[in-house]
């Protein structure tokens, strides 16, 4: 099964079992970001496996969706590739409810497009007057003379917000623009689609599509850690109050020197980086 057609899977939603019969206690809901959501399946099956007995279950979505659950309690971990915003923390006040954000590792968000196209950087400032429909046409930011597609997330995805804060800068993405629901169905399009221009968590690389670089910045482990890549992000879980229980385990474990080192090959960025292990999967 290849990488695509695997992440797409994991946008359904996803109820694995460790052992015959989980207790009540036991149970670990999970929801939200699909740039997350590699990260947490690989990370819950290595956990699962250490840890006899456990439930989980883990969908997609998007972060937008993955917060909503936790203020309407019907999730344990909120995955999000966004901050929380203030008008869902006074909401989850007003509810009882006390999210709390924990950083799982960093990613860095990477403007895509398929491989025959020959530029190769793009600055911010071009990148968000393609987004905005001011340039249509390739050949404008030195590629071939061919029309430019743009194709960007839902406006429930925390990546679609990320996007928004350090590209548009709340200018408005052109109403011709495709709108896909996950980082897997952005890959397929673009990766089909000699035109296209999109963006994707940089877990989702692969040779299918193009990653450029930004500002002549490549998205990698190191630029993200020295602060030098100018659209790296955290990735978070958001957990209702104080940890405890088996919530609190499984954050600790992916936490942890394993879960990192799971966060690393599965693309992403761990939160420590040792000088010698360069990480990821490629």
């Amino acid at each position: 099964m290849n990488g695509i057609v695997k992440k797409s899977i994991f946008s359904m939603v996803l109820v694995l079992f460790a052992g015959s019969i989980a207790l009540a206690g036991d149970t670990i809901v999970i929801k939200g970001s699909t740039t997350v959501l590699p990260i947490t399946q690989a990370v819950l099956e290595a956990y699962m496996k250490a840890n006899k007995g456990v439930q989980i279950s883990l969908s997609g979505g998007g972060s937008g969706e993955g917060i909503k659950a936790l203020l309407d309690k019907t999730c344990d971990i909120a995955n999000s590739s966004r901050e929380i915003k203030k008008e869902e923390i006074s909401l989850a006040a007003s509810r009882g409810i006390n999210p709390e954000p924990h950083i799982v590792a960093f990613d860095a968000l990477t403007p895509i497009v398929h491989p025959k196209n020959k530029v190769k950087s793009l600055t911010i400032d071009q990148l968000s007057q393609i987004y905005q429909g001011k340039i249509t046409n390739w050949k404008e930011v030195g590629g071939d003379d061919l029309k430019i597609v743009v194709i960007s997330r839902d406006s429930s995805s925390g990546t679609f917000e990320s996007w928004d804060h350090f590209v548009m800068k709340k200018n408005k993405v052109t109403p011709r623009a495709q709108m896909l629901a996950s980082n897997g169905a952005i890959v397929t399009a673009v990766a089909k689609n000699r035109y296209a221009i999109s963006y994707v968590g940089m877990g989702y690389l692969n040779n299918n599509v193009k990653a450029l670089e930004v500002d002549g910045v490549k998205a990698a482990a190191e630029t993200v850690l020295a602060r030098q890549y100018p659209l790296a992000r955290e990735l978070y879980m958001y957990t209702n109050g104080i940890l405890q229980g088996e919530t609190a385990k499984f954050i600790a474990f992916l936490k942890g020197p394993e879960g990192q080192k799971i966060v690393a090959r599965e693309g992403f960025v761990p939160l420590a980086s040792p000088a010698k292990d360069k990480g990821g999967k490629k």
